[in-house]
């Protein structure tokens, strides 16, 4: 089974719904035989890789009520994630651009699906738990030199515009399967699992999608007329 998750690293949602797919594979029996890859999505193409401001600003200019209500909804989504266990420092966090470490998720996916997960996570903890610029080189590559991506591999694609059309390839299909917003999950092709919904609804949709490829045989009958290891049945 493969999971395709439509996420960005900047995106506070998508960290809490990574805990919640991932306590839900954690009571799933086949766990072991699911995939998960990560796509690429930018909430801001036009943030700038230069911060000058901070997340709660940046909400307040956008929503309205300035700083102080954008520090308000910071805090209700820092709540949020204390309850799946996620230290969140939202609040110091800066808003920032993300093609870059969109751009090094692509790389780390041609290593493995593995690395590629291992960096996403190191990327989430980068911005939303210790509070760093996520759009600083510096930062990436001490992100990629954690989950042991090849040095010169890293300043390749830092210093060119390598996977930036595999990154809107993502876009485009994240746009194809109608996600407006992230995380969006797509499980095999055919189920789609729009926003962070709650561990049991992840558990329903894998249980469902594994049951569609390995179906249960069916029986019909009983061992009133078969024969076994201690006779047959008379």
């Amino acid at each position: 089974m493969r999971i395709e998750i439509w996420s960005d690293v900047v995106c506070p949602w998508c960290y809490v719904g990574k805990r919640r797919l991932e306590t839900a594979l954690a009571a799933f029996e086949h766990a072991d035989d699911v995939e998960l890859v990560y796509r690429s999505f930018q909430l801001d193409p036009a943030a700038p890789l230069v911060p000058t401001e901070t997340v709660a600003a940046s909400l307040g200019r956008k929503y309205g009520g300035g700083p102080a209500a954008g520090q308000k909804m910071v805090d209700q989504m820092e709540a949020v994630a204390a309850e799946e266990g996620l230290l969140f420092r939202l609040g110091e966090a800066q808003h920032v651009g993300t093609v870059d470490a969109h751009r090094l998720l692509h790389l780390a996916l041609e290593d493995g699906p593995t690395t590629q997960v291992a960096l996403k996570e190191e990327l989430l903890a980068a911005y939303f738990v210790r509070a760093e610029n996520v759009a600083d080189h510096d930062v990436l590559r001490a992100a990629a030199a954690t989950v042991g991506l090849d040095t010169a591999r890293v300043e390749e694609v830092l210093g060119s515009r390598e996977y930036a059309d595999a990154m809107e390839a993502d876009i485009r299909q994240a746009a194809a399967y109608g996600a407006t917003g992230v995380p969006f999950f797509v499980v095999d092709g055919r189920y789609g699992i729009a926003g962070a919904q709650p561990a049991e609804t992840f558990t329903q949709v894998l249980t469902q999608a594994w049951d569609d490829t390995h179906p249960r045989l069916q029986t019909v009958g009983g061992t009133d007329e078969a024969c076994g290891p201690d006779g047959c049945a008379i």
